[in-house]
């Protein structure tokens, strides 16, 4: 069985959302023109990102909406209208709580939130408490985990134990500092705002440790080693005062890139998910071997284990 699935990168406005919204409409409909019938969008695209972190608890609140929100409405709208998945990133609001959010709209009319696990941009925003994986109408079951999720192994894993086929990996990463000596570094702003007369320097940025290299140091683990497809979907360009790399891809259950871009550039890829890979996989033969009894230590809490955003920014 095939799901053609899509990847888009795009560097949004901070808190522009109608912009943002035109921009997912725009890549919405040329994928749908394509027969994509699942595309995914970055971490809080219809908002901005690293501004945020900027912003005090009320403008957070201001500009936050309930998961039923106008925003989530028009996506959804266009869902059914294309007959396409869309899922994006955005700030949302429950019982007073924020959460970084990712809304996948199904063309029934069906909608999933997911709530980052390991939310760390502000101390107003709370982390979620559970895993997101759901049914589609392409009896295909897909997965969510938001940016830092994806960068614990035990995320990926649980979600391909609840039985994702297609992994949703928004992110907004590349060019930040990760603190660790060998980790991601910033990329200089004047790299992206002058693409258009030294692109070989915004090119080696993106393609380099800062960027793709970094990205290709774990991200094709988790699929390999969970035997799921990941659609890979970043920022791209200027995110306040840091540089997003882009590099969207699509990785098959083998760890193997099946498409991908480095355009410094808002951009989209696109791949033919065949999901008969995925029962013979490494990964799925390593599910069926494991040792739950074994694994104690997993859920059992180590003395120097912190909250998500101390342990981002120290």
């Amino acid at each position: 069985m095939i799901l053609r699935a899509a990847s888009v990168q795009f560097e949004p406005r901070p808190g522009d959302k109608e912009h943002n919204l035109a921009r997912v409409e725009h890549f919405a409909r040329t994928a749908a023109a394509d027969g994509v019938q699942l595309v995914a969008f970055p971490e809080m695209c219809l908002l901005g990102y690293w501004h945020l972190t900027k912003r005090d608890a009320d403008y957070l609140h201001a500009v936050a909406e309930p998961d039923d929100g106008p925003s989530v409405a028009r996506v959804s709208a266009l869902a059914a209208e294309l007959r396409l998945g869309i899922g994006v990133g955005l700030l949302t609001e429950r019982d007073g709580w924020l959460f970084n959010a990712y809304a996948v709209c199904l063309p029934d009319g069906t909608v999933h939130i997911h709530r980052k696990l390991h939310a760390f941009e502000h101390e107003a925003i709370s982390s979620g408490g559970r895993y997101t994986v759901f049914d589609t109408p392409w009896d295909v079951r897909v997965g969510v985990l938001i940016c830092y999720d994806n960068n614990l192994v035990e995320n990926v894993r649980a979600t391909a134990l609840l039985g994702a086929q297609v992994l949703l990996a928004p992110h907004q990463t590349g060019g930040t500092d990760s603190v660790s000596p060998h980790g991601m570094k910033p990329i200089p702003l004047s790299v992206w705002e002058n693409r258009d007369t030294d692109p070989a320097a915004v090119q080696d940025a993106f393609r380099g440790p800062n960027g793709r290299e970094w990205l290709l140091r774990w991200l094709p683990s988790r699929a390999h080693d969970n035997g799921l497809f990941v659609v890979f979907s970043n920022g791209v360009g200027r995110d306040d005062d840091e540089v997003r790399t882009g590099n969207a891809m699509v990785i098959d259950p083998y760890g193997r890139i099946i498409a991908e871009t480095w355009a410094a550039a808002d951009a989209m890829v696109t791949a033919d998910l065949d999901l008969d890979l995925i029962p013979q996989s490494t990964g799925r033969r390593w599910l069926r071997a494991r040792r739950p009894e074994l694994y104690r230590p997993l859920t059992t809490k180590h003395g120097d284990e912190v909250d998500a955003r101390t342990a981002r920014f120290t």
